[in-house]
């Protein structure tokens, strides 16, 4: 599969690639990256055909997106799709004053959440002007999932619900932007979003993947019934599906436990029978479904991204996927490349 390969979005006259570019390491998010660096990866990403960016006004408290800008300002704003998110509002303030973790050496702002309706136009028009952009083509409503607000997030959803989603169908309606949606790590959350509202599209962190499955149960099918597409993070299960199950393998951001750490080493065995880098299947895997059209790759160094490249036109069998089924790997009714 090619990164470049393009692909429709959904229901929207959108097109991305298959591949896109996450840019929440280039927050600096643990350590710091810089600003060579940063901008030989988005260079290192066109050169191989990406046209899709992804970003976010948390990461970096706004460095990142002050670094996409950098990277995007001066190619044709046709050429390539762009992604950010709203439902946080960012204040200047002293360095000397913030708490960045678990960022590093990031923009000088202070993270507020904010879902209403007034903040959510703020938070979009602020997005914009650290973009330099006249528009961004999707917009996700970030982090309203338990993961990230724990027992406050059920009145945080209705909040999103309200404030939020009426703010983003207004842009949607005056054609500002072109797909609205919700991003989080958590598929029933993004089920119930579009139980309630007319989304044209998801982003997901880590609950579609060679581990996991249960997203084909309820969520995924009503995306294709309601042409919502889904762009799938987080692939690698926050790492296990790219190290192998080794000491110290990390799933969903902890230490992998006994259960995971076993099913890993037996699908890694069919890996190995049949000459497939567990990473290739596990990035190849995701965008084979119908309603996801694109994988979000979030990488720190060039030579990650390379790798994250070479992995994704990995040439599969197709006796590999059907050696994971009748090993009870991979669900049987789980779509797989061609």
């Amino acid at each position: 599969m090619h990164p470049g390969e393009k692909r429709k979005f959904g229901r929207t006259d959108l097109e991305i690639t298959a591949f896109g570019f996450g840019t929440a390491p280039l927050g600096n998010i643990f350590r710091e990256i810089d600003e060579v660096t940063s901008q030989e990866m988005f260079a290192r990403a066109w050169e191989a055909g990406v046209r899709f960016f992804d970003t976010a006004p948390m990461y970096g408290h706004g460095l990142a997106e002050l670094r996409t800008s950098h990277a995007l300002r001066w190619k044709n704003r046709d050429d390539f799709v762009l992604a950010s998110k709203v439902g946080r509002l960012l204040r200047p303030a002293r360095r000397d004053t913030i708490n960045f973790a678990p960022w590093t050496n990031a923009a000088p702002f202070t993270m507020h959440f904010d879902y209403s309706y007034d903040g959510t136009m703020r938070a979009f028009e602020d997005s914009l002007q650290r973009l330099g952009l006249e528009r961004m083509d999707m917009c996700f409503i970030h982090d309203i999932d338990v993961f990230t607000r724990g027992s406050e997030q059920p009145d945080v959803f209705e909040q999103a619900m309200d404030g939020a989603w009426r703010a983003l169908e207004r842009l949607r309606s005056e054609k500002v932007v072109k797909a609205i949606g919700v991003g989080v790590n958590e598929w029933q959350v993004c089920h119930k979003a579009l139980l309630r509202h007319d989304f044209d599209c998801f982003l997901l962190a880590g609950r579609y993947t060679l581990l996991e499955q249960e997203a084909l149960d309820a969520f995924l099918p009503l995306c294709e019934a309601r042409g919502a597409a889904v762009v799938v993070g987080g692939g690698f299960n926050s790492g296990i599906l790219a190290t192998g199950a080794k000491d110290g393998a990390k799933y969903n951001y902890a230490p992998a436990p006994r259960e995971i750490m076993e099913k890993v080493a037996k699908i890694e065995a069919v890996c190995a029978a049949h000459g497939v880098p567990l990473a290739a299947a596990a990035l190849q895997f995701v965008v084979a479904h119908p309603a996801v059209p694109s994988f979000m790759a979030g990488t720190r160094t060039i030579e990650q991204l390379d790798q994250n490249l070479a992995w994704f036109s990995h040439a599969i069998p197709a006796d590999f996927w059907a050696d994971l089924k009748k090993k009870g790997l991979l669900r049987e009714d789980a779509p797989v490349p061609v």
